[in-house]
């Protein structure tokens, strides 16, 4: 298989559309950041220090942030921000925000002074207020904000008027008017920072003068406008969840009968996945749907793999060939096919580690890592959406409830659900287990409440009592989050009676199992799936 790839770069159709650019230095908060300008109805991208000076010749760009990131700015290897880029934001009377590192950057080029103090801040301070033009407006004089970092700002650069400072930062926030230039030591972008949002609007509205005229929508749009007039066939993978679904909605809507779907029944799916998926493929109207049941090969591959690394990577390659072969099969009854849908969203982009150079990657997501099948141009119409703004777009293209409603489901499947080796017994024992979890939720009220619920079958096995008689048998855990885009999550603190009938019900009707978990930990530092 030709590993030689080829992607089709969407040109969005940008006459109507204002940007916020926020370049990323690495921090933990920089995905969060883009959501809350998001949520301001302005569309923002992150990228990379390398790409900014020549993305500032679009002139939609209407304000430049500076992210947070975990070097200090007197490293040899920290990311620097050339002078003649600043000068150029400058000239261009870009409005730009620094937070954090981005604060410091800003400082120590344009000769302010940046010092390692005696008392570092991390977690909640409180910020005294001092000028609140434009940035702080509407804000009390005296809140609480979220702190991060060792260095601090001492005294400003020539021209900019100290903001607001706390106990042990004397340059909390600061700015030059003039230049349209604000910074701020702590997180706005953060739930602790009490007025954050209140910020970041004052920025996108009041500094960088944005219209609220962005939704995912008028997004999608621009896609399939700048894709109208595609020529060929064109494949996309279904898997019964929502990214695969809306990605092959929008791709009907440019490709029309010329799109064929291809589903893959891995032997990974949840009970009556199959037969579910096949139904709501046809209720949306897809009129070029291939099935495979390649159920037995997937499982003979995964024989004795435990890394869950190497059953993504199995999973993938395995796929990619099956789905390859079908692809050369229908070229030849239907015509050539040009193009392969997929539904990366940006939360897989970013956990897979591709979204920036400062950025670690967390896991391999199934359509970022699928081998590039050749003679192929890749279309990723949601790699620049989050999840939930995937099910606000699902929504408006009046998609049937239960996918729009639909938990999030990993692209290998129940294999990393199993913490350990697939096995049929383990699988037959995992889906059990599944659909106790999927009607107790639904019952109670509480699935639609919640991110996601799921059990995790963890291969190793513990001493209980059934029968009166010594049991040796598999442990599950119940996983359950609260979440808005999967960037960060809570666990659910689900009634306890609810837990107790779950509990009851799979060690009672799921032979194999004799104690059942509840995972108590966000994300961070835990993932939401455990592979």
């Amino acid at each position: 298989m030709s590993t030689k790839l080829f992607l089709y770069y969407i040109e969005f159709n940008y006459m109507e559309i204002e940007r916020i650019i926020i370049v990323d230095f690495g921090s933990q908060y920089t995905h969060l950041l883009n959501r809350r300008i998001r949520e301001c109805r302005v569309y923002s991208e992150i990228i990379s220090l390398e790409e900014l000076s020549a993305t500032l010749d679009d002139i939609n760009i209407k304000g430049i942030v500076l992210s947070g990131g975990p070097m200090s700015v007197y490293a040899p290897s920290s990311p620097k921000l050339p002078s003649e880029v600043l000068e150029k934001i400058v000239v261009r009377r870009l409005p730009i925000l620094g937070i954090c590192y981005g604060h410091q950057l800003i400082s120590e080029i344009m000769g302010g002074t940046v010092e390692k103090r005696d008392v570092e801040e991390y977690g909640k301070a409180q910020l005294y207020i001092k000028n609140g033009r434009l940035l702080f407006e509407g804000i009390p004089r005296s809140i609480s904000v979220w702190m991060s970092h060792s260095d601090s700002v001492t005294s400003p650069p020539p021209g900019f008027d100290v903001l607001a400072y706390t106990s042990s930062c004397p340059v909390a926030a600061m700015a030059d008017f003039n230049k349209m230039i604000f910074t701020v030591q702590f997180h706005p972008e953060v739930v602790h920072t009490e007025y954050g949002r209140t910020m970041i609007e004052n920025f996108v509205e009041k500094i960088c003068k944005c219209r609220s005229l962005w939704t995912p929508q008028k997004h999608i749009n621009s896609i399939i406008k700048s894709l109208s007039n595609l020529e060929g066939n064109a494949v996309a993978a279904a898997s019964g969840g929502i990214d695969s679904a809306v990605s092959a909605y929008i791709a009907k809507l440019i490709f029309e009968d010329r799109l064929h779907i291809i589903f893959v029944d891995t032997g990974l799916l949840r009970d009556n996945e199959v037969q579910d998926t096949l139904s709501l493929l046809y209720e949306m109207g897809f009129k070029n749907i291939h099935f495979i049941d390649a159920s037995k090969l997937f499982l003979t591959k995964l024989k004795g793999v435990k890394d869950p690394e190497e059953k993504r990577t199995i999973i993938s390659k395995l796929f990619a060939e099956i789905f390859e072969k079908k692809i050369k099969e229908v070229s030849m009854q239907y015509g050539k096919v040009k193009y392969l849908i997929q539904g990366t969203l940006y939360t897989d982009r970013v956990e897979s580690g591709i979204t920036s150079s400062l950025s670690d990657k967390i896991k391999s997501h199934h359509n970022v890592v699928m081998p590039h099948i050749e003679g192929l141009e890749i279309i990723e119409p949601l790699k620049d959406l989050y999840k939930d703004e995937v099910r606000q777009l699902a929504d408006e293209l009046q998609l049937p409830s239960y996918i729009v409603e639909k938990h999030p489901f990993p692209g290998p499947g129940l294999a990393i659900r199993i913490i350990g080796d697939v096995t049929p017994e383990k699988l037959s024992i995992l889906r059990k287990a599944d659909k106790i979890v999927y009607e107790e939720i639904i019952s109670s009220g509480l699935y639609s409440k919640v991110w996601q619920a799921f059990p995790v079958l963890l291969s190793i096995k513990s001493v209980g009592i059934k029968g009166d008689r010594r049991s040796y048998e598999y442990i599950i855990a119940i996983r359950i989050v609260d979440s808005v885009d999967a960037m960060t999550a809570r666990f659910t603190k689900v009634d306890w009676d609810l837990l107790e009938k779950i509990s009851g019900r799979i060690v009672n009707e799921v032979a194999g199992v004799n104690r059942v978990l509840y995972d108590i930990t966000n994300k961070p530092p835990a993932t939401i799936e455990f592979e």
